[in-house]
């Protein structure tokens, strides 16, 4: 009998199987698909690099650092490109570049003067004191002023989660700012002193052949742990702990962990727990197009100078965000191409992703041709379609995560982990598996002190 069962090998399910095979326990991953990584997949054709999901780790989260380091992967870690040197918004069918400094947005004309001077009255304004919860969008009106909202964290939230910034909560999406504006009662304040070194810092790093390498390195050191092509169609209560139904027979387990996404999380939690399964049930994942595209450098007449870009609401656009990723990271494309990725559909646009492949790309590269002023068709392009995308953190999102947080209470020796709890970047995924860990750890060090007396 194993001591864990993982159901999911993406990078939370690897990187928990992982944090507890170094703890000297017998854990085993099943994953569905062929290969394991879950959506962290970079693909490399023709000298291009694409990643289908994730694109970047960032350093701000310690305990995700501390395991890449244990894992050796610092060491080949690539920082952001040189030329990154400024953020795009997308507003009202144009491009217009910020600094990427932090007073960068005070020094552009992107916001109206009076927008900018609301920004920085924001250091008087008092923190908020009753601890109602709040929309993204809501939160940065009472920081910021309306304007900063709609034209900033409005494209952040479409770009970055797919989401709606007026629908996504405070707490789940961007957790930092609600700390920062309790710790130091000023949003401003914690910036600076985030860059004076009191903070963990907030490099973006990736690898030669892209975030892939994180699941591959774990699951490389898991070696037959991993076990691929298996379907999990139930998990039950027995004596022992659990039994594991799957496509190649039953798996028995004192302990299980639910690294899956939140639908399969809800099939599974059903038979064992109601209150967790409608909490998973719950949280959307609206559908993601990737559109990649390479293009020869001559062609793009806009010099690609920063990470890509954001896009305010227009009903007559399609792409909430682009990243220039051959200028993010170097080896991204061959000499004297470029690649851009841009990301259409989400909650804006769900019925983008029902278009074929030719309309969807074709409709990407008009509206990248007019705002970065590029001549001729792409001379490659692959497109990868999510039919459920990025979780959404919506309102309540906090009070669904105590439920699930708490599916070990009413169901001893069940977990569950992945990115739609607190956070959806790599780094939050590889912190909370690393809680999961723990958690497993304890509850199997509780069951083997109480079996001595369940057998006198």
């Amino acid at each position: 009998m194993l001591d864990v069962v993982v159901i999911g090998g993406g990078i939370s399910g690897l990187a928990t199987a992982h944090g507890l095979m170094q703890r000297g326990l017998d854990a085993v991953v099943l994953e569905h698909q062929i290969t394991p990584g879950g959506n962290a997949i970079s693909e490399r054709f023709d000298g291009f690099l694409m990643e289908h999901g994730p694109t970047t780790f960032s350093a701000s989260v310690p305990d995700a650092t501390e395991q890449l380091e244990a894992l050796d992967l610092l060491t080949g870690a690539r920082d952001l490109g040189p030329e990154v040197r400024r953020r795009y918004l997308r507003n009202k069918g144009r491009l217009i570049g910020v600094s990427a400094h932090p007073a960068g947005f005070l020094m552009s004309n992107y916001l109206s003067p009076k927008a900018r001077v609301s920004m920085l009255l924001e250091a008087l304004r008092p923190r908020k004191a009753d601890g109602a919860e709040e929309s993204i969008h809501d939160f940065t009106t009472r920081r910021f002023g309306r304007e900063f909202a709609d034209k900033i964290i409005e494209p952040m939230a479409a770009g970055l989660f797919m989401g709606d910034s007026k629908q996504l909560s405070i707490y789940g999406a961007f957790a930092r700012l609600a700390e920062m504006e309790q710790k130091h009662g000023s949003i401003i304040k914690g910036i600076l002193k985030a860059r004076k070194g009191s903070e963990p810092g907030r490099h973006l790093y990736s690898w030669r052949e892209g975030i892939g390498t994180i699941p591959t390195t774990l699951a490389k050191r898991l070696g037959a742990r991993v076990r691929t092509g298996v379907t999990v169609h139930k998990v039950a209560k027995s004596a022992f702990g659990f039994n594991v139904r799957t496509s190649q027979g039953d798996v028995q387990a004192r302990t299980v962990v639910l690294a899956v996404q939140p639908h399969v999380a809800t099939a599974l939690l059903e038979p064992l727990d109601l209150d967790g399964a409608a909490a998973a049930g719950a949280i959307a994942a609206p559908p993601v197009n990737v559109v990649f595209l390479g293009y020869r450098r001559e062609q793009v007449g806009h010099p690609l100078d920063g990470l890509g870009f954001l896009s305010t609401k227009d009903n007559n656009r399609i792409i909430s965000g682009a990243q220039f990723l051959s200028t993010m990271y170097e080896g991204r494309a061959p000499n004297g191409y470029v690649a851009i990725s841009a990301y259409t559909s989400g909650v804006r646009n769900p019925e983008l992703v029902k278009l074929d492949e030719a309309t969807l790309v074709g409709e990407v590269h008009k509206e990248l041709a007019e705002l970065l002023d590029i001549k001729g068709p792409p001379k490659l392009h692959r497109t990868r379609r999510w039919s459920l995308g990025l979780p959404q953190y919506e309102l309540g999102h906090s009070k669904r995560v105590a439920v699930l947080d708490s599916v070990a209470d009413r169901v001893p020796g069940l977990f569950i982990t992945g990115n739609f709890l607190q956070g959806i970047s790599v780094a939050n995924c590889l912190s909370r598996a690393n809680e999961t860990a723990l958690g497993v750890i304890k509850s199997l060090a509780s069951q083997t002190q109480a079996e001595p007396s369940q057998s006198a």
